[in-house]
């Protein structure tokens, strides 16, 4: 596990060791703040620990006091070329500012970003982007490399140090997803600043969701990252579900249902595809912590599954319900999800009563 520097994010803290937290970004128009409040809240409600608002323009950084009221989980200004946006967020409330201290103007304006998060306790994203990355470095290095993104990356913590901010999270996202990794594993080596990551413009929410969970997976096994953020061109609940399930799959996440499920084959009688989809959605939002199997053997699906907490096995017409590997009983096939329903509630009232 790479240990990093902590930082607080409006109560939720980000490295040190603590669990690896989940953010997204609203699209609506952060001025509608009717809008963004009730997105900000379903974000929420799907698990999203902290959640980004865009602040293209003073309308928008006029109403984050406004929507913070509103709401309870922490909010991101993301900041692109004006620095006075970043001072109005500071002003009104803002828990963390995410900027590109290259692309705000002089070092004057850096200052005075940095001045004004430094006294209300505002930590600061740094976000490099392969897409944007300085001329400079492009020509240093012959085009977008990990180690142009490393030394941007450094050229803006320092930037911030210089005036006695250090109170900092880095990103280094890429669409590519080999450059994306071997950019934050460089910067790993490099660095004890906490890393937000994510694969940028991934694409749709099923290539995104893939891309997404080779490049942030990937780094989570070798014990690299603190924040996360899916981006994918779908609702951002979507992002957040992706988000919830590459944790749990890397193992970072003990909260909420793992469906575990076996590929159809010759000897399935049973609409196994549909079975799956369904139990997966009427858990979607399931926050305890439960494997769940969906299997479509009756005859060897209890047993190759015996480690889930609670399990359907599909029949012909009929199927079964079982706990652990053990068999509790046959249902009708049209029953089956509600029954493996009940079965979970019972779980639940069991550890209350434990």
């Amino acid at each position: 596990m790479h240990m990093t520097k902590r930082i607080i994010v409006g109560g939720v803290p980000i490295g040190g060791g603590a669990p690896v937290s989940i953010q997204s970004m609203t699209n609506t128009r952060t001025s509608d703040v009717s809008a963004t409040v009730e997105q900000i809240r379903r974000l929420a409600a799907a698990g999203c620990h902290i959640v980004r608002l865009a602040v293209p323009d003073a309308a928008s950084a006029e109403v984050i006091g406004e929507i913070k009221r509103q709401v309870s989980v922490p909010l991101v200004a993301d900041i692109h070329f004006d620095y006075r946006l970043a001072l109005m967020a500071a002003e009104r409330g803002i828990d963390k500012i995410r900027i590109n201290p290259g692309n705000i103007g002089g070092e004057d304006r850096v200052r005075q970003v940095a001045e004004a998060c430094k006294s209300r306790g505002i930590p600061i994203r740094i976000g490099i982007n392969g897409g944007s990355l300085e001329k400079s470095l492009l020509t240093k290095y012959g085009g977008l490399t990990a180690e142009a993104m490393v030394e941007s990356a450094m050229g803006h913590i320092g930037l911030l140090n210089r005036y006695g901010f250090d109170d900092i999270c880095v990103s280094l996202k890429a669409s590519s997803v080999p450059l994306t990794v071997e950019a934050c594993r460089l910067m790993a080596e490099k660095t004890d600043y906490p890393l937000h990551l994510g694969v940028t413009e991934a694409g749709t929410e099923y290539m995104g969701t893939v891309k997404s969970a080779v490049g942030i997976g990937s780094l989570l096994l070798l014990g690299i990252g603190d924040t996360i953020r899916v981006s994918l061109t779908a609702d951002p609940v979507r992002e957040v579900y992706a988000a919830r399930a590459i944790l749990k799959a890397a193992g970072r996440l003990r909260e909420g249902a793992e469906i575990i499920s076996c590929p159809t084959c010759g000897r399935t009688r049973i609409d196994l595809i549909g079975l799956a989809g369904e139990v997966e959605r009427r858990l979607a939002d399931y926050k305890g912590n439960i494997t769940v199997a969906v299997m479509g053997c009756a005859v060897n699906g209890p047993g190759e599954a015996s480690a889930a907490d609670v399990g359907i096995a599909g029949g012909d017409g009929v199927g079964l319900i079982f706990r652990r590997g053990e068999i509790l009983r046959k249902v009708p096939q049209d029953r089956l999800v509600d029954e493996l329903m009940l079965e979970i509630r019972k779980l639940e009232e069991s550890k209350q009563d434990e």
